[in-house]
C-alpha cells in the first residue's frame, strides 16, 4: 500500500536546534505537540536532519571549526540512541515522525525507524545518487525546490512520477532568514502550472513574525508547510529564522484564517443564504403579457422581465429553454409568474442524456459532425415520449441546396409528415431503417438511397439505430406538415443545443 502525504500538512523543522541536547530536543517536541493540539484541522510532523558525520564529512575537513556548517554539526552531533529517543516522543506526542536525510546511510537510519515521510533539502534536490537510495523506500517524499533550474525541476517530477511515487514540491527560499521581498510566492502559482495535479507547498524561512506569508501562500494554493522551530533558553538562544511556540500559534492562527476565507478549492463554495436573497432581489421577476388559462404551457411570447420581483416569483435566472412552466391557475395580464401558481420542470438533464447518446452513435458510427453545427432535437409528442418518437439532426447547408445528418436512436419513429416544397434524398450511412412512402414500407440498409419527391407522405423507424444523410432542395420551416395535427399544434416540439459537442 502507498503511503500518502496527509492533508495540511505542517511540519516542525527541529534541524539542528536540539543543540545536541537530548533535554532540549525532547521538549522541542513537547511543546509544538501541544501548539499541534490547539489546530486540529491540520496534520502535523516533527522532522529531524540525518547525516553520517563520519562519512558525510571529508577526512581532511573533520574537527574543522573554522567552517561554519563543520562546526554546526560537530557540536550538535546526536548519537543514534538519541534520535531513537526523539523519534519515540514524536510518536509519544501523536505527530508523525520525518526527516531529511544528506546521504545514503541516512536513509538506512529512516529506514530502520519506520519514519513516516522523508524530506528531500533543496541542497539535495538533483542529488542524483542519493535520490536513487530514497526512492527504493515505500515512504512518501517531500522536496524543497530552492535554486533548482526549470530543467532540474522537470527531470525531478519526471523521475518520482515514473516511478510512481507519491511526493509533493515546496517552494522554498534558502536564505536564513528569507526577506519578504525575496519570497517569491508566485513560484507556488508557476509549480501547480507546470505539475498539474501535484501538491505544492511552502517551506517559510521568513521572519518569525512575519505571520502574513503563509495566509498568501494558502491563498495561492499550498497546503503543505515547513517551519524551522525552537525554543529559546538562556543556554541557548533562538536564530533569527526559527519561530517559538507563540510565534507558531500566531502563524498557524493566519493559516487557519486564510484557509476558512479562501475555502476549498475542489468544488464551487455554496452560495450562503443572505448571498442568495441579496441576489435574488436584484433579479427581473417573470411576468405576463396577457391572460393565461390554467393548464396553460408559458412560451417566450407569453412573458416579460421586471424588476423588481415578487416575494415566491419565477425570475428571469430560472426561465429558460430548458425550463417548463405550465399554469396552475389562471393569470391577469402584468400578473407574476410564481412557485405557486406554476407547476415547474426542468428539461436539462433529459436534453443532455439525448445529446450523449447521439454523441456515442455518431462515435460508434464512425461519422464525424462538421465543427460549429447546431444539434436539433425534435420531439414531437413531448421529451417524455421522445425515446419512442423522435429525431435528431444537424443542418450542415441550408441554401439552393440544404444537407442535413438525421440521427435516429434505436426503437425510435420519426412520424408521418410530407413537404410540399422541398425535394429530398436519403442516403443512409448506418444502420437500417424501415420506411414508409404514401403507406408503402420499405426496408433500408447502410448504402442505400432513397427519393422523396414533394407531397409523398413519409415516416420511418429503426430498431438498430440510424445515421441519414438527406440531401435535398431548401429547407423552409413552414415546409413540414404532419399527418397527425397534434404535432402542428405543438409549438414546443424543438430543442436546439449549441457546442453541443463540448
Amino acid at each position: 500500500m502507498k503511503h500518502l502525504i496527509p492533508p495540511r500538512l505542517v511540519t516542525f523543522e527541529m534541524a539542528n536546534n536540539h543543540m545536541g541536547d537530548l533535554d532540549h530536543g525532547l521538549r522541542i517536541i513537547r511543546e509544538f505537540a501541544a501548539v499541534s493540539r490547539e489546530f486540529p484541522e491540520f496534520s502535523f510532523a516533527m522532522k529531524l536532519q540525518y547525516r553520517d558525520l563520519d562519512s558525510f564529512i571529508h577526512p581532511a575537513m573533520r574537527g574543522r571549526e573554522d567552517v561554519k556548517y563543520i562546526k554546526r554539526f560537530s557540536e550538535t552531533r546526536l548519537s543514534r540512541a538519541q534520535f531513537d529517543s526523539l523519534v519515540e516522543e514524536t510518536r509519544r506526542q501523536g505527530l508523525l515522525t520525518m526527516s531529511t536525510p544528506f546521504d545514503e546511510a541516512s536513509v538506512d537510519v529512516i529506514e530502520a525507524q519506520g519514519l513516516d515521510i522523508i524530506k528531500v533539502a533543496s541542497c539535495s534536490f538533483g542529488d542524483w545518487p542519493l535520490i536513487e537510495r530514497i526512492v527504493r523506500t515505500d515512504r512518501p517524499i517531500i522536496a524543497s525546490t530552492a535554486g533548482a533550474s526549470v530543467a532540474t525541476l522537470d527531470n525531478m517530477v519526471s523521475f518520482l512520477r515514473h516511478r510512481d511515487k507519491a511526493f509533493a514540491l515546496l517552494h522554498c527560499v534558502a536564505e536564513y532568514p528569507a526577506p519578504d521581498e525575496h519570497m517569491q510566492l508566485s513560484q507556488i502559482d508557476f509549480l501547480r502550472q507546470r505539475y498539474p495535479g501535484l501538491r505544492v507547498g511552502f517551506s517559510t524561512h521568513e521572519h518569525p513574525d512575519h505571520a502574513d506569508l503563509v495566509a498568501m501562500a494558502v491563498a495561492k494554493g499550498a497546503d503543505i508547510f515547513e517551519k524551522h522551530v525552537a525554543v529559546g533558553t538562556p543556554e541557548y538562544p533562538v536564530n533569527g529564522y526559527s519561530a517559538t511556540p507563540e510565534q507558531v500559534r500566531q502563524w498557524l492562527a493566519s493559516a487557519r484564517r486564510a484557509f476558512a476565507i479562501c475555502g476549498n478549492p475542489s468544488e464551487r463554495a455554496p452560495v450562503n443564504t443572505a448571498e442568495q436573497d441579496s441576489l435574488r432581489s436584484l433579479r427581473r421577476g417573470v411576468f405576463v403579457r396577457r391572460p393565461i388559462d390554467a393548464g396553460q404551457t408559458l412560451e417566450n411570447a407569453d412573458v416579460y422581465f421586471a424588476f423588481p420581483p415578487e416575494p415566491g416569483q419565477i425570475t428571469a435566472n430560472e426561465w429558460s429553454k430548458y425550463s417548463r412552466f405550465v399554469a396552475r391557475e389562471p393569470i391577469a395580464t402584468d400578473g407574476a409568474v410564481t412557485l405557486a401558481n406554476t407547476e415547474q420542470s426542468d428539461r436539462r438533464a433529459r436534453i443532455l442524456d439525448i445529446a450523449c447518446r447521439v454523441r456515442e452513435l455518431l462515435q460508434h458510427s464512425r461519422i464525424t459532425v462538421p465543427g460549429g453545427v447546431d444539434l436539433e432535437i425534435s420531439h414531437h409528442y413531448g421529451l417524455e415520449r421522445f425515446d419512442e418518437v423522435g429525431l435528431t439532426m444537424f443542418t450542415v447547408v441550408n441554401r439552393g441546396y440544404c444537407k442535413k445528418l438525421l440521427v435516429s436512436l434505436p426503437g425510435q419513429l420519426h412520424p408521418e409528415q410530407l413537404h410540399r416544397q422541398k425535394e429530398e434524398t436519403f442516403h443512409i450511412l448506418f444502420g437500417e431503417i424501415e420506411i414508409s412512402l404514401d403507406g408503402k414500407l420499405q426496408r433500408c440498409k447502410e448504402g442505400d438511397v432513397i427519393n422523396i419527391e414533394p407531397g409523398v407522405r413519409h415516416a420511418f423507424s429503426t430498431r438498430t439505430g440510424a445515421v441519414i444523410e438527406e440531401i435535398s432542395s431548401t429547407h423552409f420551416a413552414d415546409d413540414s406538415f404532419y399527418t397527425d395535427e397534434a404535432i402542428n399544434l405543438n409549438r414546443d416540439r424543438k430543442t436546439r443545443l449549441m457546442y453541443w459537442l463540448n
